[in-house]
């Protein structure tokens, strides 16, 4: 593990809370928070001598780029990737303001905490690192490379990633493709430690699923609520959704086979128990998988494995009805599909009419809103990023087993593919065995332990100066 300057990692906790500090909700206020967190980047990166820029295609949407050098030896940059924005968070359920970044047992609270604005002050703090480096040296670091460096390393913190990323990376690649274009990307979501037995697991995000959703109206017959009828179209979707939330098949990819064989090994001598429900999850049967998941992990991290086995539809929007005596004549359902790789935004509609059968298929508009493909990065490359950020987990927790992982969401990674980046998430923390990580997401009381941050920067820093080195 290398050594980190002094002061480092205070700076880093202030920086996460003066960024927590500003509501980069999205959709954004009319004064445009996005652009506010951009602006605080900008001025913290050129406070240490590193030019920034940030980009505005819509107003309140702002992003914000920059760039440290190396001597061009190394080949193409690294990219550190991240998002501004932020999901809403009604106060009232919190036990903290979300937006006041209160620090209480060594934890932050606070909406983006893990929801990525750790990860965002862990990247500005690594620049800040290197640029000092720079001028330790008596370099310009705006114009200089990095002592050391033999690959640029460019920023990249944008807007609008919680509704789809298309006014922050989707713009960005395609009006300034030269700001992401990279040998490879660090994003979100990965190198968090999840405690599976006594054994330290650290999954690192390969690869992600595709999203696609799905707009389904169906059409019965208005009527007077006196005289009940069968084509109600509130009751046509209570029959959708039942026949819908049935989970599918398990469908093992070549990422969870990687991760759930290197789990089976590492826990096989600690925890053998563990080690044999581990075998016993990719089984066709739900019933058996979900007895086999209860008893390997928390009930979150659970949730997510299963949903890395299967292709899942969740029904998770209703509209209908008009009045309490009038029967509907159309209800409306959204539902959010998640595709494993391999199968097609075609798959999935069919699925969805298979799922609904012939007779409500025929009374059921099915309308596409979203749709993008999983995607997997290469991992098996000894020259490629992956093995560094192994190396550097390894470094940081010699206890701890990296793994190779598919989060079930989607990610800004899916606007670099036509770029050719391979994306890995990767935003290093260590907590508490108790902590449920993936639920403070988009979640009440959203909170980082300071501990983690302090663990993670190093273990970041670590992984960028190996990669460019």
């Amino acid at each position: 593990m290398r050594d980190i300057a002094a002061g480092a990692h205070d700076r880093l906790v202030e920086s996460l809370r003066e960024l927590i500090r500003i509501p980069s909700i999205n959709p954004p206020d009319p004064a445009g928070p996005e652009l506010a967190v951009a602006r605080y980047l900008a001025g913290a990166l050129g406070d240490a001598g590193i030019p920034a820029t940030v980009h505005q295609p819509i107003a309140g949407r702002g992003s914000v780029v920059a760039r440290l050098r190396g001597d061009g030896t190394g080949g193409k940059p690294l990219l550190l990737l991240s998002h501004l924005d932020v999901v809403p968070a009604p106060p009232e359920l919190w036990t903290h303001d979300p937006f006041a970044a209160d620090v209480e047992d060594g934890w932050i609270y606070g909406r983006g905490a893990v929801d990525m604005k750790d990860l965002v002050a862990m990247e500005l703090e690594v620049m800040r690192l290197l640029a000092g480096e720079a001028r330790a040296a008596g370099r310009d670091p705006a114009t200089d490379p990095i002592p050391g460096l033999r690959r640029d390393v460019l920023f990249a913190s944008t807007a609008d990633e919680e509704a789809g990323g298309f006014a922050g990376a989707a713009w960005l690649a395609q009006e300034h493709p030269e700001d992401l274009r990279a040998a490879a990307a660090i994003n979100e979501a990965g190198g968090v430690a999840v405690y599976v037995g006594s054994q330290r697991l650290y999954p690192i995000q390969v690869a992600e699923k595709g999203t696609t959703s799905y707009r389904l109206t169906f059409h019965g017959t208005w009527g007077h609520g006196s005289m009940p009828r069968a084509d109600n179209a509130l009751v046509l979707a209570a029959q959708a959704i039942e026949r819908l939330a049935v989970p599918s098949p398990a469908r093992l990819t070549e990422v969870t086979r990687r991760f759930l064989d290197g789990a089976i090994a590492a826990t096989s001598e600690s925890d053998p128990s563990i080690s044999r429900l581990l075998r016993g999850l990719a089984t066709s049967d739900p019933a058996v998988s979900a007895t086999a998941l209860t008893g390997v992990c928390l009930p979150i991290y659970a949730r997510a494995l299963d949903a890395m086995l299967r292709d899942t539809l969740s029904p998770n929007v209703l509209h209908g009805g008009v009045k309490f005596n009038v029967i509907p004549g159309a209800a409306v359902l959204e539902i959010d599909c998640r595709r494993l790789p391999g199968t097609s935004e075609a798959d999935m509609e069919a699925r969805v009419r298979e799922r609904l059968g012939p007779e409500l298929a025929a009374v059921t508009d099915i309308e596409l809103m979203i749709a993008s493909d999983a995607l997997v990065s290469p991992f098996d490359d000894p020259d490629g990023l992956y093995p560094v950020l192994e190396a550097a987990i390894r470094a940081g927790d010699p206890a701890g087993v990296p793994l190779p992982v598919m989060a079930p969401f989607g990610t800004d990674a899916k606007h670099l593919v036509d770029l050719g980046v391979p994306t890995f998430g990767f935003s290093p923390l260590r907590q508490p065995p108790d902590e449920t990580y993936l639920e403070r997401w988009h979640g009440i009381d959203e909170r980082v332990s300071i501990e983690g941050l302090r663990w993670g920067l190093p273990v970041l820093y670590d992984a960028v100066r190996r990669f460019c080195e």
